[in-house]
């Protein structure tokens, strides 16, 4: 396949979340860039993303990189090749979110991302969750800039609903989403009955990051999908 497959990485963690990937993709021309630092936009995300990169794209979002794969989707359907949302939605923020992601804002400036994430593992990576796994997300937190994670909350408050790309989409569309993530689980259902190539799979037992949480389960699957990018 001569299409680039963007991985775009979840909040608040980088891309260093995509290595479980990395060794299933090594026959493919991969990009896995920050999103971290480009500011308080999702549409300047995209854009900075589209002109960075070359050529066509099959587009990997895992939550917050979800928000962002649409958005690249919307602004240049001609270079793609194949939409993957991964443990994401196309819906805006409803008003709670809203309140959260300000409380959050406040959290990460007076006691950095660490704190905040304290407050979110439990349903990003769920209760049982192995604990080497939790180590390296933890590690991977602690290392990120404040200021950077304060953008990217901003940017996600920002968002408009993007539902309306899913429903232009001219090629395949994935959803997968974890069992125990159970909003995500429902709008994902509404997504791909709006695609008019989409496919949903929930993976048994997973909650909110589950490229990372259950690679054995979304690496088959997500290898399945570019083949059929491929044809």
């Amino acid at each position: 396949m001569d299409a680039t497959v963007l991985l775009l990485h979840a909040f608040p963690v980088g891309p260093e979340m995509w290595e479980p990937q990395l060794d299933a993709l090594a026959g493919y021309r991969v990009k896995a860039p920050t999103l971290l630092g480009r500011g308080e936009s999702i549409d300047g995300w995209a854009e900075q993303l589209l002109a960075e990169i070359e050529g066509d794209l099959v587009v990997v979002g895992a939550s917050m990189g979800g928000y962002c794969a649409l958005v690249v989707a919307g602004k240049a359907p001609e270079r793609i090749r194949g939409l993957v949302l991964a443990g994401s939605k196309a819906s805006a923020d409803s008003p709670e979110g809203r309140v959260w992601r300000d409380q959050s804002i406040s959290l990460v400036r007076a006691q950095g991302p660490l704190a905040l994430w304290e407050t979110m593992r439990g349903y990003v990576l769920g209760a049982n969750a192995d604990p080497a796994q939790v180590a390296r997300i933890d590690e991977n937190v602690a290392s990120q800039d404040a200021a950077g994670v304060v953008q990217e909350l901003v940017a996600m408050i920002a968002r408009e609903d993007t539902a309306d790309v899913v429903r232009s989409l001219a090629c395949p569309f994935l959803a997968v989403a974890g069992e125990l993530d159970e909003d995500v689980v429902a709008e994902a259902k509404e997504l791909v009955e709006l695609a008019a190539d989409g496919e949903l799979v929930v993976v048994p037992g997973a909650s909110h990051l589950v490229s990372f949480e259950r690679p054995d389960a979304f690496n088959p699957v997500l290898l399945r999908f570019l083949e059929r990018c491929s044809v």
